[in-house]
């Protein structure tokens, strides 16, 4: 049996591209065994177990970013976190160590480094954190979400995604999720998200451009987020807008919308181009500018448009993005542009080398020679495994570009 650990906890970014490898590697191999490596702090409590999988917790060991007392803490409690992942590598009998960065990533490379289990690193952003950087150092089986990203032995394989977004037909599916959430499907939807947590200065903006969006005819699905409080200032007209505070069901949201206004975190960049939906991304103002670099790309490509947080209002709404909703045509060319340079099958590519590197893991370790302790066990490669070039897990649809709601029908639909 092959075993996977899978080190992906923290943040959304790191958990769902590790939950859509996990998702590819069960599709790939029913048998395969797949353990998760979290700590408390993470939501991986809540999403992994609900996703089905087994999560063992290790001990966060957050690494200070300046010259404060819990520095000369960090040695002590990094052993003690690679020791409880040493233990979880055995337990699982861990054929690959698959580690995705963040604050549990660094404890899972050094215990795979130290029981000789084979380590693959996946980073999905521009700028690599430092478990990441440490990894990359430790094997030459790295994948990158985005080209250009600076890492030893990086190969470019895209952001893996749910499979029910990567296999997304947004034209077969509109009328269904239209009707879903209320919405005409005769005008054009602006979908606004800042993600899981919300934003409130999207929700501001678009909330005071509210009635001109809707006097011209232009639907809104807004997610606020569960922090944004009671809402109360929404106009009621004939164009529906519709106020969710959560969605776990962003697919249909993604099928419902034909633009988005966002934030840029990479799974969100990597979602929607997977779809073909355009955006107007506004990078989060604060930390080193990664999500500026994510939404880069998109833009460059004419998929999407980028505004600073500052300049976000009510006014650029009125005054640009909205003049962009009503170009049917411009809005149709965005979507096939953003769709160019979006990647639908890194899940099912990445899990077919993590499996490769697994088997050939239990190849060496059946060698009478071999000389690895607490590493892999057990047998050689199992037969019927991932064949390059093989259907994908849920299959795909088209995607691509919406062509519906009176507005942007993409050429050729």
């Amino acid at each position: 049996m092959r075993s996977v650990v899978i080190a992906g906890g923290g943040s959304g970014g790191h958990i769902e591209p590790a939950m859509a490898l996990a998702d590819a590697l069960r599709w790939l191999d029913r048998d395969v065994r797949i353990t998760c490596l979290g700590t408390e702090r993470g939501l991986e409590t809540k999403v992994i177990p609900a996703r089905g999988y087994a999560l063992d917790l290790i001990p966060a060991v957050p690494f200070p970013r300046s010259l404060t007392p819990d520095l000369a803490r960090v040695p002590g409690r990094l052993a003690g976190a690679v020791s409880a992942a040493a233990d979880v590598l055995d337990r699982a009998e861990a054929s690959v160590l698959v580690g995705f960065g963040g604050y549990v990533a660094t404890p899972g490379y050094l215990a795979a480094r130290r029981r000789h289990v084979p380590i693959v690193v996946h980073e999905a952003n521009p700028r690599p954190g430092l478990a990441n950087r440490i990894g990359a150092r430790l094997t030459k089986h790295v994948y990158i979400g985005q080209a250009g990203t600076k890492l030893p032995h990086a190969t470019y394989i895209g952001i893996p995604i749910r499979r029910e977004i990567a296999g997304l037909d947004r034209l077969a599916l509109s009328d269904k999720a239209r009707a879903h959430f209320g919405l005409r499907p005769d005008l054009p939807v602006l979908l606004v998200t800042g993600g899981s947590q919300g934003a409130a200065s999207l929700n501001r903006a678009v909330l005071g451009a509210a009635d001109a969006l809707l006097s011209a005819g232009v639907q809104v699905l807004h997610i606020v987020g569960p922090r944004a409080g009671q809402i109360t200032n929404v106009p009621r007209r004939d164009v529906p807008y519709v106020l969710i505070e959560y969605l776990d069901r962003m697919d249909l949201a993604y099928a419902a919308a034909d633009f988005a206004l966002c934030r840029a975190g990479a799974m969100t960049c990597a979602e929607l181009t997977a779809v073909g939906l355009p955006a107007a991304y506004v990078p989060l103002p604060h930390g080193n500018g990664e999500q500026r670099l994510n939404a880069l790309p998109v833009e460059r490509a004419g998929g999407g448009l980028i505004v600073d947080d500052a300049s976000l209002s009510a006014d650029w709404i009125r005054n640009v993005l909205l003049r962009t909703l009503l170009d049917h045509e411009l809005v149709a060319a965005m979507s096939w542009a953003a769709a160019s340079i979006g990647s639908r099958d890194a899940d099912a590519r990445l899990a077919a080398r993590v499996l490769a590197v697994a088997d050939g893991a239990r190849s060496d370790a059946s060698r009478p020679d071999a000389s690895r302790t607490g590493g892999p066990r057990a047998g050689g490669p199992r037969a019927g495994g991932p064949r390059p070039g093989g259907p994908r897990p849920g299959g795909t649809g088209p995607g691509g570009p919406s062509g519906r709601g009176g507005s942007h029908r993409a050429p050729g639909r």
